[in-house]
């Protein structure tokens, strides 16, 4: 028997409780902040080497398609491995594949291959299922009051990384012309090297695994009331248990929405501003305080959630997400009002995913929450692979206001079930 297992097999007390709690949060910030640190430079020049190796506007978008996509192939093996093993060998893995995706970024665009960079950004997506997986981490021994906030806490790590990341794009780039490659790869470095990084901190330091010892809590607490602990359950039961259960419906449309609003527009925002003459340190710059926007101000939102209530939460991020829609669709050539827009399409997404993740975490028992948020994280990047698969020829078709339009009708359905769920609660 390991360690951990022997540690999952002793009651905590709710002081011994809150300390591991704290630990595994104090972890994943670390492996967070460091795992994220290329992520936002990724963002910021993926575009620009898909459009270097296709020669097409249409085709540029293509890069974040498939990191979202990519994110969603990941995200149900990685939350199935979680569930089995627990969130250290799942969150490990995933940071894994996201370094081996950047090591064939690279070898794709000195070969000039651009199926083979399609293939390397989707494996890049595995680290992004990861840095959204992290958050469910979080959530596992928190206690309802203080849910949202430690949920944000772990979201809100990645504000150091990714805020960093963009800016490094000059100075990646010079390091990557000393070592004979393009200057665009030198973010793709960086973004390898954190990934690595966050996989090492998790496989070392994220002992006791927090799912496990929910998991073992849970089935000890059942047992004293003289029940059995349900058994493993799979993807059919989870669907289930998220369609019978308004709140938990209400998280996942939300969290899908919020995250496909915010990719769509993001997505092609570089090649937007390249098209009107912006340098690469201002395409870096505006995407820099998009990332400020979503994870800088999450711990206020998780206190907001934790405080004023989920919902609530959620919808103050849907009309964020209209008004940024509405700042950046109507900026023209003016790149200081598609920034505005962009940091409010980035604090929409915090309200968003923060309250949706933290009212999933509580709408569903501890047996199958793990495949349940699997499932949320699944239908989230594959509604935002769509959205950032069409978006290039929706750019080129209707322009950046269109495709801000296009972009905005994805919370309409939010909004209805918000009130449907109202009403079966009043």
């Amino acid at each position: 028997m390991s360690p951990e297992t022997s540690q999952n097999d002793r009651p905590l007390t709710e002081t011994g409780r809150s300390r591991l709690q704290r630990r595994t949060v104090l972890v994943l910030v670390f492996a967070q902040v460091v795992g994220s640190v290329g992520m936002g430079a990724m963002l910021a020049v993926g575009a620009l080497i898909a459009l270097d190796l296709s020669g097409s506007d249409a085709w540029s978008g293509m890069a974040t398609t498939m990191i979202t996509l990519g994110a969603a192939v990941f995200a149900l093996p990685l939350a199935s491995l979680a569930s089995r093993s627990g969130r250290r060998p799942g969150l490990a893995l995933g940071w894994f594949f996201g370094a081996l995706g950047g090591t064939v970024v690279i070898a794709a665009a000195l070969a000039e291959s651009f199926p083979l960079f399609l293939l390397g950004m989707l494996l890049v997506g595995a680290g992004t299922a990861t840095n959204l997986q992290a958050r469910h981490a979080a959530a596992d021994l928190a206690t309802e009051r203080t849910r949202g906030r430690d949920l944000s806490l772990v979201v809100w790590a990645t504000t150091a990384g990714s805020v960093v990341g963009p800016n490094l794009v000059g100075p990646t780039g010079g390091l990557a012309a000393r070592l004979g490659l393009p200057d665009l790869l030198g973010p793709v470095l960086l973004t390898t090297a954190g990934f690595l990084g966050g996989a090492v901190l998790i496989a070392v330091l994220l002992r006791p695994d927090p799912l496990l010892t929910a998991t073992a809590e849970a089935a000890r607490a059942e047992r004293e009331r003289g029940r059995e602990p349900e058994g493993r359950v799979g993807l059919a039961d989870a669907l289930r248990a998220i369609g019978r259960t308004p709140a938990a419906l209400l998280a996942v449309v939300g969290v899908v929405a919020s995250h496909t609003v915010m990719v769509a527009i993001m997505t092609m925002t570089p090649v937007h501003l390249s098209h009107h003459g912006a340098a690469l340190t201002v395409i870096g710059l505006t995407i820099s305080l998009h990332i400020a926007g979503m994870y800088g101000l999450s711990p206020l939102v998780g206190w907001l959630a934790d405080r004023v209530g989920r919902v609530p939460t959620l919808i103050v991020g849907q009309v964020l997400l209209l008004v940024a829609a509405a700042v950046s669709g109507t900026a023209g050539h003016h790149a200081l009002q598609v920034t505005v827009g962009l940091v409010l399409l980035g604090l929409g997404w915090s309200f968003g995913l923060v309250s949706a993740s933290t009212l999933l975490a509580e709408s569903l028992p501890a047996g199958v929450r793990p495949r349940a948020q699997g499932v949320g994280d699944l239908a989230m990047n594959l509604g935002a692979a769509s959205a950032a698969g069409v978006s290039g020829m929706v750019l080129a078709t209707v322009g950046f206001g269109g495709l801000s339009l296009f972009a905005a009708l994805f919370t309409v359905p939010v909004f209805a079930l918000a009130l449907r769920t109202r009403a079966n609660t009043s």
